[in-house]
């Protein structure tokens, strides 16, 4: 979508959007591409590589649409996606989208609780999951009405189910796709936000065409020849699924396909050079952890091009990443509802360290104060985005107040604070709301407190992050305990547990402190920025001499 240029200033003045009236992700990702392409690479835990092409793409995708069609899902329906990366995660979009249905992903380490809301809330019509995901599901689905079908994968036999592999089988290899306009609704993304529970993000089918300058840019104009692209991310977030997987196949680029149960930076590296990855999208906290690693993996793969998002990059990161791969990282910046805004691109502007970049050729991106006023460069500010813009989201699901809180006239406010200097690069300095940024997750305290007050010990819970060296922040869970509780090493652990098994592993408090009281405002607000302010100070360690981690 972008133009060449020479630099940035000419790409900007290059770039227009040119946006179809009718649009459908399912169509333009798959069935617009050559039959006999190369589409996924799938790297099975047992060694296996499975290879599938755009033509099975479709075909599968075109089956599954009529599967979902004969249990009579119907246009605007939610239909629910509790996988990992693998190829049935791609096919319930891509089968979705083409039915004119919404879908909704949902990230696989959530527990009953956080599914329990999710599957409510979206009053998804019909989930596809797997065996190892269902016995959550099963112990909820009572409390799901509007739940009427799950389909598992690997599955066949479980009581209440249907087999996602038969119900293909017996399907038509044929579908003619609902016609859509770009802007109907194609998928919600639950975002959480520090107040009340977790936001779905409504995107339309345009959203797709939105995310492409800002993939692109980092990914030094992707595509070019050769490319092949992977990512850690889940692709339950819309950093895996929109920052790679459905950009990738909008240009025909094949994507690599391994569920990792847990990042191993060693195992990453493998994979990048066992499979010639070109392209990857990689969270800070994996690059910390690959620069941890032992030996010299980054020297195997053989990267064209790598973006990072989520938290600011230091120099000292952005010099090894250079060293150990011989390109530079170009960071970027957006958010689940209005995602990949601000880049940078080593190629066509110097990239500052510690700066998220310029703002991507197609957004207005600007610093406000809180009735939407632009400042004056190096004025701190909310960093906000200008509508319309194809990327940003149509509303919260089911929640106008919040979706009108998140405007001011017509800017979107980020709830992120920052500056914009003379140049035109945005320099992130902190964020006006509660959001807790973990390992490149972003963790609203809410959900985690109303976890920690069921707990039978707990009289009052606050959540907030801490600065940790390797995820940027951790969760702490501070307490304040019923009369005649005591708080023990062992109760501690024991309201961790409580959190990890009924939101997610990412979610539980890594650090629980007791407290005999919350500081609250007048009108009985917890007051986390002060519980926060009670926190040492984070001061990087430089490396040691022999080049090793601090």
């Amino acid at each position: 979508m972008l133009p060449p240029a020479a630099d940035f200033d000419e790409l900007r003045r290059g770039f227009a959007w040119r946006l179809p009236a009718r649009f459908n992700i399912g169509v333009d990702v798959v069935d617009r591409q050559p039959a006999d392409a190369p589409a996924m690479i799938v790297d099975h835990d047992d060694g296996r590589i499975e290879r599938l092409g755009f033509g099975a793409v479709k075909r599968a995708s075109n089956r599954l649409a009529n599967a979902l069609r004969a249990l009579g899902l119907a246009r605007g329906e939610r239909v629910a996606i509790l996988l990992g990366q693998g190829p049935e995660t791609a096919l319930a979009h891509v089968a979705a989208y083409k039915l004119g249905a919404v879908a909704v992903p949902l990230f696989v380490l959530f527990a009953e609780e956080a599914l329990r809301f999710r599957l409510a809330d979206s009053g998804a019509a019909m989930l596809v999951t797997d065996a190892a995901n269902w016995p959550k599901v099963a112990a909820i689905r009572d409390v799901l009405p509007a739940l009427r079908h799950v389909l598992v994968v690997d599955g066949g036999g479980i009581d209440g189910t249907h087999d996602f592999a038969a119900l293909q089988v017996a399907a038509r290899d044929d579908f003619a796709p609902v016609d859509t306009a770009a802007d109907d609704p194609a998928i919600i993304i639950y975002t959480s936000g520090t107040t009340g529970p977790p936001k779905g993000a409504l995107h339309a089918h345009r959203f797709l065409l939105g995310h492409l300058p800002g993939v692109e840019l980092p990914q030094r104009m992707f595509p070019q020849p050769g490319d092949l692209f992977w990512t850690p991310a889940d692709w339950a977030w819309i950093g895996g699924l929109y920052d790679v997987l459905f950009p990738a196949w909008h240009h025909g680029v094949p994507v690599v396909a391994r569920r990792f149960a847990k990042f191993d930076p060693e195992a990453a590296f493998a994979l990048m050079a066992r499979h010639g990855v070109r392209n990857v999208f990689l969270p800070p906290t994996a690059l910390k952890l690959m620069r941890q690693a032992p030996g010299r993996g980054g020297a195997r793969a053989r990267l064209r091009s790598i973006g990072s998002g989520g938290e600011t990059l230091g120099a000292e990161l952005l010099d090894w990443g250079r060293e150990t791969f011989g390109v530079t990282i170009n960071e970027f910046y957006g958010q689940t509802e209005c995602n990949l805004v601000v880049a940078n691109n080593d190629d066509l502007m110097p990239v500052r360290p510690g700066s998220m970049g310029r703002a991507v050729p197609g957004h207005a991106v600007a610093v406000v104060d809180e009735t939407g006023r632009p400042l004056p460069d190096g004025d701190t500010g909310i960093i906000a985005i200008a509508r319309p813009d194809p990327v940003m989201f149509l509303g919260y699901w089911n929640n106008e107040a919040a979706t009108r809180a998140k405007f001011a006239g017509d800017w979107l406010l980020t709830g992120d604070i920052g500056r914009r200097d003379g140049e035109g690069y945005f320099w992130y300095q902190g964020r006006s709301d509660d959001v807790i940024t973990s390992s490149g997750y972003r963790i609203g305290p809410a959900e985690i407190e109303d976890c920690l007050l069921r707990h039978p010990a707990v009289a009052m819970a606050a959540a907030i992050g801490v600065p940790d060296a390797l995820r940027t922040e951790v969760v702490k869970a501070c307490i304040v305990l019923k009369p005649g509780v005591a708080g023990t090493p062992e109760l501690a652990r024991e309201i961790q547990d409580h959190v990890r098994t009924r939101l997610a592993a990412h979610e539980y408090p890594r650090l629980v402190e007791f407290m005999d009281a919350l500081p609250l405002t007048a009108t009985g607000k917890v007051m986390r920025r002060e519980l926060r302010a009670r926190e040492p100070v984070l001061v990087p360690q430089p490396p040691r001499p022999d080049g090793g981690p601090p």
